[in-house]
């Protein structure tokens, strides 16, 4: 794993340093990559999202910006929560799977980052082929521990809401998924 402690281009609150650094160390090839982290009010239906900044499209792959805006907040039933009071282990796979859509994102050529975005906001289908393509990356650097802890978190915790849940099963790898893309990097063969 990389040390990205020295590293200039990116930018983290000092609170969420320790887990943004552990997801960063699984993606070498974001190193010399601009990255801003930072916390918003609120996020629309999620608890993070990675995106280039404005601007930042019209660049070259390697001059590109990110951001990965964290909601302070995220709702279970009733109760609001500090989204840095989830376990640690639990936010490092959240920030590890917004990576995973920078990975995707530094792959793409100027027109198709654009036209991903479009699709992004105007199609269920092209949601779930992001999400799944973010969470791939992740678990094909080597996070899937990460990522299973976030899943468990959200799917097994009596108090997020059933509505969360369904869109998590909707949008994103299945622990069984996950583990098929472990074997297969792994080079296992299953029975």
């Amino acid at each position: 794993m990389s040390n990205f402690s020295s590293h200039s281009q990116i930018i983290i609150p000092e609170i969420i340093k320790n887990e943004t650094q552990t997801a960063l160390s699984f993606y070498p090839e974001l190193k010399e990559v601009n990255i801003e982290v930072k916390f918003k009010k609120n996020i629309k239906k999620s608890t993070m999202q990675a995106r280039p900044k404005v601007g930042s499209f019209f660049r070259r792959k390697s001059k590109r910006k990110y951001i990965i805006l964290i909601s302070e907040k995220f709702k279970i039933t009733d109760k609001e929560f500090s989204t840095v009071d989830v376990p640690t282990d639990v936010l490092t796979g959240w920030i590890g799977h917004e990576l995973g859509h920078i990975m995707d994102y530094q792959e793409r050529s100027k027109l198709n980052l654009i036209w991903f975005g479009v699709k992004y906001v105007f199609s269920t289908n092209h949601i779930v082929e992001a999400e799944r393509a973010a969470d791939t990356y992740a678990v094909q650097h080597g996070m899937e521990d990460y990522i299973l802890k976030t899943k468990d978190f959200i799917l097994n915790n009596a108090g997020i809401t059933a509505s969360y849940k369904l869109r998590i099963q909707k949008y994103y790898l299945s622990p069984e998924e996950i583990m098929e893309i472990v074997n297969e990097r792994d080079g296992i063969v299953p029975d």
